[in-house]
Formats: C-alpha cells, sequence, structure tokens
C-alpha cells in the first residue's frame, strides 16, 4: 500500500487572496470555500491554501518550475503573474540563464521555465515541485507515494507519477538549514482501501517522524524535517 499526494499546501496570512493569484496564474477553477484550486486534468494535482502566521525565513524549501510552450508564452505567464501581484526577485540566477525568477503576493519563490527544457518536457503547466533536499529524501518519497525515480543522479533526484505529470525533484548537497515551519507542505491520504493508522506506522518505517496530530489527520516530518500530513478521515 501506498499513500496517495491529496494536494500541495501553502500556508498564508490571506490564504483566500493567495488562492485567487494562483487560480489567475494557472488558470484554474477555485472551489466554493475559496481555498482550494482543482486539478487540471487527470494528472493535474490540487492545490489548497491554509491560515498560518508562520513569518518567511529564508528561501522556501519548494517551489514550483512553470513550464512554456514558446518564448511568447512565457512572457505572458511572466507578465500575467505580475499584474495578478507576483514581483520579480534575484535569488543568485545568472543573466544568462533562461528561466524568470518570481515570488507570489506572500513572497514565495517560483520559476518560469524558458520553452524547450527537456527534463520538464510533458509535464504540465506545473512542471515540478522543485525542492531542497537530499538523495535518502528522494528515496523516502518514492517508496511513500509509489512513485518511480526518474532521475536519480549526482545526488539529485526526482519522482513521477506513474499517470505523469508534475515532477518532485531533489536537488541535492548542500541543503541550507531548516529556519522555521516550511511554508508548503504536502497533504497525504491512504491508497484506496487503506487504514490512516497503518499508513503512518508504514511512513514511520521508511524514516519519517511523527511529530503531533489534529482533527482528522497526523502530522509527521520527512527524513529532512520537512512537515507533511496524513489525513485519517475525510
Amino acid at each position: 500500500m501506498t499513500s496517495r499526494l491529496l494536494a500541495i499546501c501553502f500556508g498564508a496570512p490571506e490564504p483566500r487572496a493567495l488562492a485567487r493569484f494562483w487560480a489567475g496564474v494557472l488558470g484554474r477553477e477555485v472551489t466554493d470555500d475559496g481555498l482550494t484550486l482543482l486539478p487540471d486534468g487527470d494528472t493535474g494535482l490540487r492545490l489548497r491554501f491554509l491560515p498560518s502566521d508562520e513569518p518567511k525565513a529564508g528561501p522556501n524549501r519548494m517551489h514550483f518550475d512553470l513550464t512554456s510552450a514558446s518564448l511568447e508564452d512565457q512572457q505572458r505567464t511572466v507578465a500575467r503573474a505580475l499584474e495578478l501581484g507576483g514581483r520579480h526577485i534575484d535569488v543568485g540566477q545568472l543573466p544568462e540563464e533562461g528561466h524568470v525568477v518570481l515570488a507570489d503576493p506572500d513572497g514565495n519563490e517560483f520559476c518560469v521555465i524558458e520553452p524547450g527544457n527537456k527534463f520538464l518536457a510533458d509535464c504540465g503547466f506545473i512542471g515540478a515541485l522543485s525542492c531542497d533536499g537530499t538523495r535518502e529524501v528522494g528515496y523516502f518519497w518514492s517508496a511513500a507515494l509509489g512513485w518511480p525515480l526518474v532521475w536519480d543522479q549526482d545526488q539529485e533526484t526526482a519522482i513521477q507519477s506513474p499517470r505523469g505529470g508534475t515532477k518532485i525533484a531533489w536537488g541535492g548537497p548542500p541543503v541550507a538549514a531548516k529556519t522555521g515551519r516550511n511554508r508548503v507542505s504536502l497533504d497525504l491520504a491512504p491508497g484506496a482501501g487503506g487504514d490512516g493508522r497503518a499508513e503512518v506506522d508504514r511512513l514511520v518505517s521508511l524514516g519519517a517522524t511523527r511529530t503531533g496530530a489534529g482533527a482528522g489527520h497526523v502530522e509527521l516530518t520527512d527524513p529532512d524535517g520537512n512537515e507533511f500530513r496524513v489525513l485519517t478521515s475525510r
């Protein structure tokens, strides 16, 4: 049995406002409660926006890489993000690099990748959730989700659902020290017919650490200390 990735979650002081930003950038529909962006197709990922007062302390450990079909398409995505409240930021990118680095209104970093990127080919608009992390955490998430490794070289790893869609990638060492609770995290659920508590035990056996529990969920961290939740009832 493996877990299902239910959603990528953003903690935000004003979650509905951040949901509207990302709905506009991605061309997604927002649910009636204003807190969830529905998947765009069978392989799309659900995005959830949760209230949080956690201050931003350094770069996020996870960010989106958005794909482009052409230079004009890349420029349109950048312009749309800026119109909706995003901004350009400098994270040390070089002038000759083709991607554009932006931040959403809450300061969460994301990249708009130039056309022709082979690694992100056929991955959809959200080409990758790119993470600061070790090779070992890539192995952990491959086993946790049952997603095969599609890259494992020079301490860098990436996984992808067997159905395709967005990749999750880890850049390998050096991994920056964690400076607080992550603003971006994952929500999981047991696979069809699975038991939530048994799935939590399996994840712990793979290297996760149980850190707490709430109404209908168990809180854990992965081997790199990143928070995630397993929803035990829905």
